[in-house]
Order: structure tokens, then C-alpha cells, then sequence
């Protein structure tokens, strides 16, 4: 019997195991990853040069991890300023004790502050309705105004351990004069408990906005735990994020025109022009992802500029940025006037991307690049990074994986061939024969000679 039972699975996990490795053939090649942990559920994957030289798909879709069994695992394609592609900032932010309202008039408090001459709090009384005082309560003021006008993407509470398991829900307010209140949840959970050892925390509040202060209230007289401090988190700086440039030389030039290719798939984001000697050329840089389409503008005129200067040094103008990243493989530059002589050299500059995966099966891991037919389905991952950051603490983020040695050769350049359209092909050939069948049918009826009418 155990016999048959082993046969039985056999042949039903051995269609699934090939149907997975069939899937995976359909890339160009597959690079093996290092992790830095082999215990952690998520990896983040920086994009390198060489990835985005090998995709295909104009949106990097052909870009997914595999693991041992060739099971493509959930995946999901960051930028590279997105919070949840790298730890976030923080930064500790003053805050004060609220004094026990009830929940009648917890929305009457009328704050008496103390602030400097930035607006930052320095003192907090309050000067309370004729209702307080029957039930006591707490609650605080978070004073997000040192942060001046940066975005504040959540706030951290950090609290005292609890001996008790916490379980409750805040109203949290956000204000930028202490006196208009704005609600941005009405009930909030916090929670701390802890069983066997593990700990589930929520503490963190997201605002998303630029704020100055933050009014976080107790529903329904809970208890709240005793604060320990308040971290703000803040996107990542733009400054922090590395740029890559790709310097490209003409491969088409005449009347004041030079077109350039691009060897990959790069988020282009900025663009900057160099030339052999001084030169004062305005510009236009236009891009196209076809041959055949028309070009696109993506810059206004500007002008660029190098200065060869004693010793060897050169000044030069400062790089324009694009109104967002493209992919496009072909680019333009128009100078004016068309007579000049320089021939710039175009370098494109991007932020590399990355690759956040969850891990699913046995290791190794891999990342298959490169195909015409395969399309990555994006997952959820950071509803997952946002939960993990939430138990973990805010600093936690993805383990780091990397590219490690040679590609391998999965399906090679046949991956990047467009499959027919069969399709296609079928309904044009039944047209053809359509019109053949009737053609030979009316030939028919012409070679045909009237019968005479009998008298």
C-alpha cells in the first residue's frame, strides 16, 4: 500500500515540479543569490548593471526569484525612494503628557502652550471643560514642528514593558496651530502582548504628511502604557540614494542632431552632456522606445556648459533632471545652433531599484533575467515589511541578497523571441481561403452555359 501511495504522489508532484523548471526556461539566464542570513522570511535585492542590460520588458517585469524546485517566489519591485525599500530615517521628537479627560470633553481641550520662536513647544497646561474630572484618562501632544516642512511618514511610540497584556485604540489628531484639530484615525490599535516567549507590538501611527503637532487620545477611557519617547519616521533623504551614470557615445549625428542607444533597461532619471573641449551649447534631449515612433521631448532647452581650466580641471553644468524615469532605449540630443562642432557625450544617470522577495522552499535562491513571454505578478510584500517593522522595530527591514559569480544559461537569447501570434496567422489564412472558396465558386457559375427553354 505505502507503495502505491509513494507512486501516487510521485506522479502528481513530478508534473508540478516540471511545469515550475518549464516556467522558469522561459528567461535568458538566472544569476545564483547570496544572503546574508538563511533565517530570514524576506530578502531585498539591489538591481545591478548587469540586470537591468539583460531584461527585455519595458517595465522590468521579466525579472524574478526562483527557488530550488523552480517555484517563482512573491516578489515586488521597489524604488529606490520608496520607504520600503531601505531602513528609515528617524529622528527623536519632544512630547508631553496630557492631563485625564473623559470622553466628553477630552474634543473641548483648550492646550495653553509655551512655544519659542520656531514654534517649537516648550511648556503645556490645559485649561479643562466644567465636564472633566469624572473619569480619568490619558493622552499626549507630539510636537512634530522641529521637523519644520519634511514629510513625516509615522511616528513611533516606545513604551515601558508591560506587565499587563495591552489591547486599545487611540484617536489620533494632527494640527499645524494647536488650535484646528484634523482627525487622521479615530481608532488606532495599540497593542503589546506576549505568550511563549513572542510579542506582538503595534505602536506605530502613520501620517504620511507634513504635520507640526499630533494629539493621540484614549478611546473609551483606556488605559494607555507610560511613554518612554517618540520616534518620527521620515522618508529616506534623496542625497543618500547612490546615482549611476552610463556614459554613451553618438551612433548617429548630422545637422546639430546626435542619437545615442542605451544597452539596458536603467529607471533614466537624470541626464548630463560632456564634451572633449570647452564648449556653450544649448540643448534638448528627446527618447523613444521604438524605432519607428516619434520622438518624445523629455527636457526643455537648456544649456550646457564645459570649461577646461588650469591644472587639468574641468567645470562644467549641472545635470537636468527628467520629470520621472524612463526606460527608453533610444535618445536624442538637438543642439542649438546646429552648426556647433562638439559631439557630446550623453550620460544617463538612475538610482538603482530593488527587489524585495518572500522566501519559500529549499535554497538556493535565484534570479532569472531576460524574457519576451514571462510577466512577474507583483505581491503585497510591504503590507508583510509594514507588519514586520511593527514587531521588530522600525529599523527592521529585508535581509540583504546579492548577486554571487557567473549567470547561468537557462532558455539564451530564444527567450527574447516574441512567440508567434498563431492565432493571427489562422484567421488570416480562413480569410484567404474565404475569398479563394468564393472566387472558384463565381468562376463556376460564369464557365456554366444557359440551358434553352424548351418550346
Amino acid at each position: 500500500m505505502k507503495t502505491w501511495t509513494g507512486l501516487l504522489l510521485a506522479l502528481l508532484v513530478a508534473p508540478a515540479a516540471a511545469h515550475a523548471q518549464e516556467h522558469r526556461q522561459q528567461y535568458v539566464e538566472q544569476w545564483p543569490l547570496s544572503l546574508s542570513s538563511a533565517q530570514s522570511g524576506a530578502y531585498r535585492i539591489p538591481l545591478e548593471p548587469q540586470i537591468y542590460r539583460r531584461a527585455w520588458s519595458a517595465q522590468l517585469a521579466d525579472v524574478q526569484v526562483y527557488n530550488a524546485a523552480g517555484q517563482a517566489l512573491p516578489s515586488a519591485l521597489l524604488a529606490p525612494d520608496q520607504p520600503l525599500a531601505q531602513p528609515p530615517v528617524q529622528r527623536e521628537l519632544p512630547w508631553f503628557v496630557l492631563p485625564p479627560l473623559d470622553a466628553r470633553s477630552r474634543n473641548d481641550l483648550q492646550l495653553l502652550t509655551e512655544r519659542d520662536s520656531d514654534g517649537r513647544v516648550r511648556r503645556v497646561e490645559a485649561r479643562l471643560g466644567a465636564s472633566a474630572g469624572a473619569t480619568r484618562s490619558a493622552g499626549w501632544l507630539i510636537d512634530a514642528s522641529v521637523l519644520g516642512q519634511q514629510p513625516l511618514a509615522a511616528v513611533v511610540l516606545d513604551w515601558d514593558t508591560q506587565e499587563q497584556p495591552l489591547q486599545a485604540t487611540v484617536q489620533v489628531d494632527a494640527s499645524d496651530d494647536l488650535r484646528s484639530w484634523q482627525q487622521i484615525d479615530a481608532a488606532l490599535p495599540l497593542v503589546d502582548l506576549q505568550r511563549a516567549g513572542k510579542r506582538l507590538l503595534q505602536r506605530r501611527i502613520g501620517v504620511d504628511r507634513s504635520v507640526r503637532y499630533l494629539r493621540v487620545l484614549p478611546n473609551q477611557d483606556q488605559a494607555l502604557p507610560v511613554l518612554r519617547g517618540v520616534l518620527a519616521e521620515l522618508p529616506p533623504a534623496a542625497a543618500t540614494i547612490p546615482w549611476e551614470w552610463v556614459a554613451l557615445q553618438p551612433v548617429k549625428q548630422g545637422g546639430g542632431s546626435f542619437e545615442f542607444t542605451v544597452d539596458g533597461r536603467y529607471p533614466v532619471s537624470r541626464l548630463d552632456v560632456s564634451t572633449r573641449d570647452n564648449s556653450l551649447v544649448q540643448w534638448t534631449a528627446f527618447s523613444r522606445d521604438d524605432p519607428a515612433a516619434d520622438w518624445q521631448r523629455r527636457t526643455a532647452p537648456w544649456v550646457a556648459y564645459q570649461l577646461q581650466a588650469g591644472g587639468g580641471s574641468a567645470q562644467q553644468s549641472a545635470p537636468q533632471s527628467l520629470s520621472g524615469p524612463t526606460r527608453d532605449r533610444y535618445w536624442k540630443l538637438v543642439a542649438e545652433p546646429a552648426t556647433t562642432t562638439a559631439v557630446p557625450t550623453l550620460r544617463v544617470g538612475y538610482q538603482p531599484e530593488v527587489l524585495v522577495f518572500l522566501s519559500q522552499g529549499a535554497a538556493p535562491y535565484a534570479l532569472a533575467v531576460g524574457s519576451a513571454t514571462a510577466v512577474r505578478q507583483e505581491a503585497p510584500v510591504g503590507v508583510l515589511i509594514d507588519d514586520l517593522r511593527q514587531r521588530n522595530g522600525p529599523a527592521w527591514q529585508p535581509t540583504l541578497a546579492r548577486l554571487e559569480g557567473a549567470p547561468e544559461p537557462l532558455a539564451g537569447e530564444a527567450a527574447l523571441q516574441a512567440p508567434r501570434d498563431w492565432k493571427r496567422w489562422l484567421l488570416w489564412a480562413l480569410l484567404v481561403l474565404g475569398v479563394l472558396v468564393v472566387g472558384w465558386l463565381a468562376l463556376s457559375v460564369l464557365r456554366q452555359h444557359p440551358v434553352a427553354d424548351k418550346e
